[in-house]
């Protein structure tokens, strides 16, 4: 009884502790400001970086009137948020709020979202600072785009006959529902007009995360091929079917194709490497690292919050079909974040893993939802709006309490070919044929056909999201 005494206790005053008050007015609340003041407690009980702002400092008012005089300075409640993250869009560009969280909800555990369908990426012209082309990376099933003649590989300069600049690409490909395409040939990245146009609307729509899966027969060898595109928890128990289908493949090796996913859940990122594997449940795959006050309760009273273990079940479904690999190729780009990067760094200690591609991200803080409620939980949510936060609330570590801020350097360095991507799941693909090459001849070397590629990749589509890159935690807290 007094361990539970202790517990609420300890709760109560990591999620109201926001400011030292002698009298009681934490109710007198104006209505004008209480999503402000939703913000302000939200970010400072559970932000990340809370113990080293000023603003969100414990101290920092001594009274909810003195709090309120804060927060009126702030009509514009996304002002005042990103008024208060650490350094922003710096230090933390991950951060962010939105006003439905019911969207939210849906991207993140289902991945719906406003979609044309393309995937691309997006590259500055050879020669040029200013121009810019987009590569089509992969079309999403039953979307607008799959309906059109645009296929991965294909090339786009202008939108709606203006061409594409770094000043107004935001403006032209993500600000409307519905453009019209220029396509172009690549002309070896100085890509020329071809008279293709391609007009696409965004719909909402669902992405299945696993895009492809194969199984390549080579003598001594059977390779598995899986390109996954989010971590999103919907499809956990579609991605443990196809490793059952890899298992009974009788896979050897596996190429785990991550160049266009930035991220998703904790949870997911940790079922998939424990398909992976196997021989490793129960030791633990990555640690957390939470702010002062939330590390403090962890360590002091659930210690297992903040760790994330190998395991061999879906939390309420089946099994894990574990493929108990030693080694595994990984394929990245820049694109490559977040969760994509904790999978890499997780396995790191515990096999080889051989990264082929070019340098990842280099995310590795993890978020929460925050609704404005009681608790911060989604039951009780204030039935006045639909405002959610997605606070950067931890930083995530491997066994040997590693991550990369600086992103993943390849082992292999292969950029794609913005001229000749392939297609994806193809032998030939030249990435993967790179992969399959390697796994195949040990060699490390880039052959000479693989000419190197011009022109800097600077954003892509997915990146461009609302909801970005991002790697969060969907496992219960204790509030």
């Amino acid at each position: 009884m007094i361990k539970l005494i202790k517990f609420f206790l300890t709760l109560a005053l990591l999620l109201f502790i926001g400011y030292s008050c002698e009298s009681d007015d934490t109710e007198n609340i104006p209505d004008d400001i209480e999503v402000q003041n939703f913000i302000w407690k939200g970010l400072n009980a559970f932000y990340f970086w809370q113990q080293d702002l000023t603003d969100l400092s414990d101290q920092r008012f001594s009274s909810q009137e003195q709090l309120n005089n804060f927060l009126r300075n702030y009509p514009d409640s996304d002002e005042l948020f990103y008024s208060l993250l650490n350094d922003y869009p710096t230090t933390d560009k991950y951060s962010w709020i939105v006003d439905d969280y019911f969207a939210l909800e849906d991207f993140l555990q289902h991945g719906i979202t406003g979609s044309n369908g393309i995937e691309f990426g997006l590259v500055l012209e050879t020669g040029s600072d200013v121009d810019i082309f987009g590569y089509v990376r992969y079309i999403i099933p039953n979307s607008d785009a799959s309906t059109k003649n645009i296929i991965r590989g294909d090339i786009f300069h202008a939108v709606n006959n203006t061409p594409l600049t770094v000043s107004n690409y935001r403006q032209l490909l993500f600000s409307t529902e519905s453009y019209t395409l220029n396509l172009a040939n690549y002309n070896n990245g100085t890509p020329i007009d071809n008279g293709i146009s391609i007009e696409l609307t965004k719909s909402q729509l669902q992405e299945n995360p696993i895009f492809s899966t194969e199984t390549f027969s080579f003598p001594g060898k059977k390779i598995g091929y899986l390109m996954y595109n989010a971590f999103t928890p919907l499809y956990d128990n579609e991605l443990n079917n196809s490793f059952a289908t890899f298992k009974n493949d009788g896979i050897t090796d596996l190429v785990l194709d991550l160049r266009y996913n930035s991220g998703g859940s904790v949870r997911t990122a940790t079922y998939l490497s424990s398909m992976i594997t196997g021989q490793f449940n129960g030791k633990l795959f990555s640690k957390e690292q939470w702010n002062d006050k939330w590390q403090d309760y962890f360590l002091a009273n659930d210690p297992s919050s903040v760790v994330n273990n190998f395991t061999n079940q879906i939390t309420g479904g089946p099994g894990i079909n574990s493929l108990y690999l030693d080694n595994i190729v990984i394929l990245t780009t820049g694109s490559s974040a977040s969760a994509s990067e904790l999978v890499i760094n997780g396995l790191n200690p515990y096999i080889n893993v051989t990264t082929i591609g070019t340098i990842t991200e280099g995310k590795t803080v993890g978020s929460i939802t925050l609704y404005d409620s009681d608790n911060y939980g989604r039951e009780g949510a204030n039935s006045n709006h639909t405002i959610a936060m997605q606070p950067i609330v931890l930083e995530i570590q491997n066994k040997a309490g590693e991550n990369f801020p600086g992103g993943f350097e390849p082992r292999i360095l292969f950029p794609e070919d913005f001229g000749n991507l392939g297609i994806i799941g193809s032998v030939d693909e030249p990435v993967l044929e790179r992969a399959i090459s390697f796994i195949m001849t040990g060699s490390k070397i880039a052959p000479l056909s693989n000419k190197n590629i011009l022109g800097v990749e600077i954003s892509s589509s997915r990146a461009n999201l609302q909801f970005g890159s991002n790697m969060f935690v969907d496992k219960k807290l204790p509030f």
